[in-house]
């Protein structure tokens, strides 16, 4: 009997589309009043304002435009990816980043599982300072070779990097996107409850770096360490300021996104100017470059194209007007509950929420105003609230198709998502367990 195969992710993101469509067919549209926050400078729901409203039910072919209105409203992210396929594409074209990897592992000599901890850490700092996700996407061609070196499988990739980057951004007690702005909703100092965020940091972190270095080990394979290129290609002067040119873009980047405030478009610009250098100093010639950048561009279609189609399920739930009526439909049975069981019942209320607002501060501005008079009614902390969110929110990020940039990292790491799933859901049940331990002492505890 034929095994039945797991939907190609082009196909799950057209089904997320379509089940979109069809819901805004059988929900009633409604909506809550909006006003500008000043605390947040966003604009956010007005918490007993949710009306019905007259239905604007989304059609087959409204259906079909949304894809391409999805594609546009991700446009700086999907040019992001373009660019940085291309430009790295320059840079593996000049022979640099092969070479310092192969010496890098070659230095290591059979250490070379302590990188996972470093890299997971590195990439948890991101996630946890600044909501790291589609910043990671620069990063796939050099972690691909990395663990290609060491005989890791991508996967492996995926995991130190997006993975602790979800994980330390869901547990962060700064990280401005989701705590920040979840706690500025509840009225709540920032950095408030900082200490007992961190213990479960920690032991967050423990969890996934050990669950992926037991992951590595278990499937490892023969490590594909290159002495010197059979070319006789050596790594000389230019290949070395070639690498140099690639360590300053970096630097640019962290400067530019923690201090500068930069979003897609800087960065872009940035990575295009590092490719063209690269290309030019490595010895690629103006030509050589243009196709390298060319090669990249192709590599990456696909990976750009999901993250399009990702943004298109929210398209067509914010046009059918179904959107608040899905956290209004969730709410309303939270406020008849026993605290603890509403605190954990909020979780999973931030979870399901998550897969057609894929986007953490999004999801804040959407619900908090609405959940923070129910926790006050129930007695419930307004700091267990704010954890409810993040732990609900953030580690979905970990596993919803509808998480562009999770998919389109997968896609560029070409693992196939029903693989990622396999790997991923034990140790993200274990994190939500651990989220719910978290929710109960902070109760215990009256965390204010």
């Amino acid at each position: 009997m034929r095994r039945l195969a797991f939907p190609h992710p082009l196909t799950l993101l057209t089904c997320c589309v379509l089940l979109a469509a069809a819901l805004s067919q059988l929900l009633p549209a409604g909506r809550y009043e909006r006003a500008n926050d000043p605390a947040t400078g966003r604009t956010v729901v007005v918490a007993g304002t949710y009306h019905a409203v007259p239905p604007t039910p989304v059609g087959f072919f409204q259906t079909l435009i949304a894809i391409p209105k999805g594609l546009i409203d991700a446009a700086s992210v999907i040019f992001f990816v373009f660019l940085v396929g291309g430009a790295f594409t320059v840079v593996d074209h000049t022979g640099a980043l092969r070479q310092a990897v192969g010496a890098l592992v070659r230095r290591l000599g059979g250490h070379d599982l302590i990188v996972i901890p470093i890299v997971s850490l590195l990439f948890a700092a991101g996630g946890a300072l600044e909501n790291m996700q589609e910043e990671i996407i620069a990063l796939v061609p050099v972690l691909l070779l990395l663990c290609r070196r060491m005989g890791f499988s991508p996967l492996t990739a995926v995991a130190m990097s997006l993975g602790s980057a979800s994980v330390g951004a869901a547990f962060s007690p700064i990280n401005p996107f989701q705590v920040g702005i979840a706690q500025k909703l509840a009225s709540l100092p920032l950095m408030s409850g900082a200490a007992f965020r961190i213990v479960f940091l920690a032991l967050a972190l423990s969890a996934w770096i050990l669950g992926t270095m037991r992951h590595a080990s278990r499937n490892r394979a023969i490590a594909v360490v290159e002495t010197e290129p059979a070319t006789g290609e050596e790594f000389d002067a230019r290949r070395m300021a070639v690498l140099g040119i690639v360590v300053a873009a970096f630097a640019v980047f962290v400067v530019g996104v923690m201090r500068l405030g930069w979003d897609f478009d800087q960065m872009s610009a940035l990575f295009l100017l590092m490719g063209v250098l690269a290309g030019l100093v490595g010895g690629l010639g103006i030509g050589g470059t243009a196709e390298s950048f060319v090669e990249g561009f192709k590599s990456m279609a696909f990976a750009a194209i999901l993250i399009g189609f990702a943004r298109a399920v929210f398209v067509v739930l914010d046009q059918g007007q179904i959107i608040d009526t899905i956290v209004h439909a969730f709410v309303t049975p939270l406020a008849t509950m026993p605290v603890s069981l509403a605190a954990l019942g909020m979780m999973l209320f931030h979870t399901v929420v998550h897969v057609p607002v894929p986007s953490v501060s999004g999801q804040a501005v959407l619900t908090m105003p609405v959940l923070v008079p129910v926790s006050d009614l129930l007695a419930l902390p307004r700091q267990v609230t704010v954890l409810a969110y993040q732990f609900g929110a953030g580690l979905c990020e970990l596993l919803t198709p509808t998480n562009g940039a999770l998919m389109a990292i997968l896609v560029a790491a070409r693992v196939p998502y029903d693989e990622w799933l396999k790997f991923v859901l034990p140790r993200y049940f274990v994190l939500l367990l651990l989220g719910s331990v978290a929710v109960l002492s902070a109760i215990a505890l009256g965390l204010h």
